[in-house]
């Protein structure tokens, strides 16, 4: 019997607002810069970036491309996208 291992694609368990709250949370709190637009781009994914390109405005083939490791997107991309979500961010101190 041969055992394949398959992808794990995170944006398949990304499946209700406390999830990916808590998924956000703490890509955020490691301060990696390109995991958090690896990670925004996952939550995209498990929402849909049809739906996504299309409540923020921006066309679907530039959000794959946002959102890959390495990118550097604009602030106000990222912040479009996150508001199409329905993620709002909060400073605390």
């Amino acid at each position: 019997m041969k055992n394949e291992l398959t992808d794990f694609d995170i944006s398949q368990y990304l499946d209700n607002k406390e999830v990916i709250a808590e998924y956000l949370t703490q890509v955020l709190e490691d301060g990696d810069i390109d995991e958090l637009m690896v990670a925004i781009g996952n939550i995209a994914k498990a929402k849909g970036l049809s739906q996504i390109s299309k409540d923020s405005g921006l066309g679907r083939e530039s959000l794959y491309k946002t959102f890959n490791k390495g990118a550097k997107p604009r602030f106000d991309t990222v912040v479009r996208v996150l508001n199409s979500l329905g993620i709002h961010l909060k400073a605390t101190v």
